[in-house]
């Protein structure tokens, strides 16, 4: 099936989804759990879901799933998938119930290990960001539909660099792990996939992820923002990988924008 194809199914998937959740987040009608790790989910999270993969389900039965609300098969009953779909229902769950309106709904589509479709509808925002691999990162909003493309630096060495940061992260946990002598401007942002958007459409230069993030957090996130000529690389520079791991936990990682900067040199995560 052509990648226009399944881009189309996965932002029809993501729309939907999302519209259903705001509607769930105006009426301000949901319940709230925990789960094992005592990370919040809801019940618009559930609703979703299901939406996401019955229409997937529908017009791609041969195509795995994986999801971040459902049971995780162990690796030796996934390391053979060529294709999945990778989902996280609502990205920015506690963004959700604090009403900040930065929530997202993600889908990817990983092939050979690696996300080759990115699709990440923010519904407050009404904005559709997505990319397919080789073909662009696009931003589809009421007022325009363009291609977007990360921040290019005039004094890649000197110029002040933007953070995208969360409300809820202490702007000194990532400060004090950067180059001191250069300047900084910090971004206020919701979910990890706004924030790697945000990157991609050239507002922000910069997110250092401290925590614990699944695979569905990047997989449509990493697709976009390379396509925009980002990256997105653990702390430790090293690349992130899919399905290729028993654990489904992300490392520390960081989005990064124009390629001419020289991040490897800017981050010190390692700072006492």
């Amino acid at each position: 099936m052509p990648y226009q194809h399944l881009l189309t199914i996965a932002q029809d998937a993501a729309k939907l989804a999302g519209e259903a959740v705001l509607e769930i987040y105006d009426s301000g009608d949901f319940t709230e759990y925990s789960k094992d790790d005592d990370s919040p989910v809801t019940s618009a999270d559930y609703r979703a879901n299901e939406i996401i993969m019955a229409l997937l389900e529908q017009h791609t039965p041969d195509i795995p799933i994986m999801s971040e609300e459902t049971d995780q098969l162990q690796l030796s009953d996934r390391a053979g998938w060529q294709r999945y779909w990778l989902i996280d229902p609502i990205d920015g769950t506690q963004e959700f119930i604090a009403r900040s309106g930065d929530f997202a709904v993600n889908i990817a589509l990983i092939e050979n290990n690696e996300p080759v479709i990115g699709v990440i509808y923010w519904p407050a925002g009404e904005s559709l960001y997505y990319a397919v691999k080789g073909k662009g990162a696009f931003k589809s909003c009421a007022v325009e539909n363009k291609q977007i493309h990360v921040k290019t630096f005039v004094d890649p060495a000197n110029d002040p660099v933007v953070i995208a940061i969360s409300r809820r992260q202490k702007r000194e946990n990532v400060l004090k792990r950067l180059d001191q002598a250069r300047t900084y401007q910090t971004l206020p942002a919701g979910s990890c996939s706004l924030k790697a958007c945000f990157i991609a459409e050239g507002k922000a230069d910069f997110f250092m992820r401290l925590g614990v993030t699944g695979e569905w957090d990047t997989g449509a996130s990493q697709c976009i923002v390379s396509e925009a000529g980002g990256l997105i690389r653990s702390v430790d520079f090293e690349p992130m990988s899919y399905n290729q791991r028993e654990s489904l936990e992300n490392p520390n990682f960081v989005v990064l924008g124009d390629q001419s900067v020289d991040w490897e040199a800017l981050v010190n995560y390692y700072i006492d």
